[in-house]
């Protein structure tokens, strides 16, 4: 082989020349790789995300990724390149093949991180098959129906938070803080039949930080997973120092704890985990302990920290937009001088009523919950977005903060809080996102 011969002569003859040129040589044919001849080449985005996952990862870590990914697509359209692998879609009709039931868009890699070695993770869990077994369990237990069960238990955390709040009329106070105090121990009743007493004390026992710490962790670590599992697997010798591990360590924990007193306790009330410890004892090959624990680390992980967050965004709205927090206190006047509504309102008769609904769905598609997309796989056989086509193994993501400005369904004002444009006639489109 004459060629291979000539080469590993000149080789031979120019050893530093290689070994500088070597990787230089191969640093210029991946950046010429992604650039021009990638299946995603033609995909615009920044420069650094096309190349490497440091663009993706060091907005992830900054934690803004919601408004960077705004401003991209503004400016590049319905798919951005957000990584040498990866696509953001703002495409409307595309959510429904990326997300909806029956999908065959896997999670991908980034969820790894959110589980870490728990065997039962319902939001985590990567492998379809199992996820269904999983989520079949358990849907008894969050059915409408079963969650209308647990609103009196609701109605008392209700209850304590506003006396906190009458016995602070006139005094500043954090009401952000304090919004967390109330979505905690709502959790608690609803899962333990016990509030965490936060609100009694004013104060938390260090879990809002400890989840604060994990959410910002998994956000970037998840984009750079060999990170995580390179640290999951020198932990023993160099010792925790990821935010995301107290979503399996600490927080776990507090939940067994609570678990284990909600047991010793007892109660013949209908809460969450009277209903998981059925499907246990009915099913404990399918749902053991572990997976029971799991469940409920979930409810006080996910759940009061998308509540509070939740909460604030409708709270914050009001006060900076005293015009429609006007026509709502109207509204509720006008509903309690009908005697249509009681003390605490119920959720039926808050769901009749046009403007807190409007109130609601604006404060949410403002400010939603979740700032970045939940990332999936392309399946076998590539897919088509807008017109473009994504071959199998892109990782794609709709990112709620970008959907939710869209000008053709909510109008020009996407910056505005107007709760009024729910109220409008076509809104279909609206209700849909």
């Amino acid at each position: 082989m004459p060629f291979l011969d000539a080469a590993l002569g000149f080789a031979a003859d120019h050893k530093p020349a290689v070994f500088v040129g070597g990787p230089a040589l191969a640093i210029f044919a991946y950046l010429v790789y992604q650039l021009y001849l990638s299946p995603l080449a033609k995909v615009p985005g920044p420069f650094a995300a096309k190349v490497s996952r440091l663009w993706i990862t060091k907005h992830s870590w900054d934690g803004d990724m919601h408004r960077s990914m705004i401003e991209l697509h503004n400016k590049h359209g319905s798919l951005v390149r957000t990584g040498p692998n990866e696509v953001s879609v703002a495409d409307l009709s595309a959510i429904k093949k990326i997300y909806g039931a029956g999908t065959k868009f896997q999670k991908s890699e980034w969820y790894g991180v959110w589980q870490g070695r728990r065997k039962f993770d319902l939001f985590a869990g990567r492998n379809e098959a199992i996820h269904g077994q999983h989520r079949r369990l358990v849907a008894r237990a969050y059915s409408m129906d079963s969650l209308k069960d647990l609103e009196s238990y609701v109605d008392e955390s209700i209850k304590v938070f506003m006396q906190n709040m009458r016995e602070r009329v006139g005094k500043p106070l954090n009401m952000g803080n304090w919004v967390q105090l109330f979505a905690f121990d709502i959790i608690g009743e609803i899962t333990f039949s016990k509030r965490f007493g936060f609100m009694d004390v004013g104060a938390d026992d260090g879990s809002f930080e400890a989840i604060e710490m994990a959410l910002r962790s998994a956000a970037w670590l998840g984009q750079v997973p060999w990170i995580f599992w390179l640290h999951d697997y020198l932990s023993p010798y160099i010792g925790n120092h990821l935010g995301i591990t107290a979503r399996n360590g600490s927080l776990r924990q507090f939940a067994l704890r609570e678990t284990e007193a909600r047991k010793d306790r007892g109660s013949d009330r209908k809460d969450i985990l009277s209903k998981l410890l059925a499907v246990h004892k009915e099913r404990p090959a399918d749902f053991d302990y572990s997976a029971l624990v799991s469940m409920a680390s979930s409810n006080i992980f996910a759940g009061s920290d998308t509540t509070a967050i939740s909460t604030r965004a409708i709270i914050y709205y009001l006060l900076k937009n005293p015009e429609y927090k006007q026509k709502l206190v109207e509204e509720i006047d006008e509903f309690r001088r009908q005697g249509k509504i009681s003390d605490p309102v119920t959720l039926d008769e808050a769901n009749n009523m046009p403007y807190l609904q409007a109130v609601m769905y604006e404060a949410l598609r403002c400010h939603p919950a979740v700032g970045m997309s939940l990332p999936r796989v392309v399946p076998p056989g590539g897919t088509e977005i807008d017109g473009t086509y994504l071959p199998a193994g892109t990782i794609v993501g709709v990112n709620p903060w970008v959907v939710h400005r869209n000008k053709e369904v909510y109008g020009d004002d996407i910056e505005a809080f107007r709760p009024d444009r729910w109220l409008e006639e076509d809104n279909g489109d609206m209700r849909k996102l």
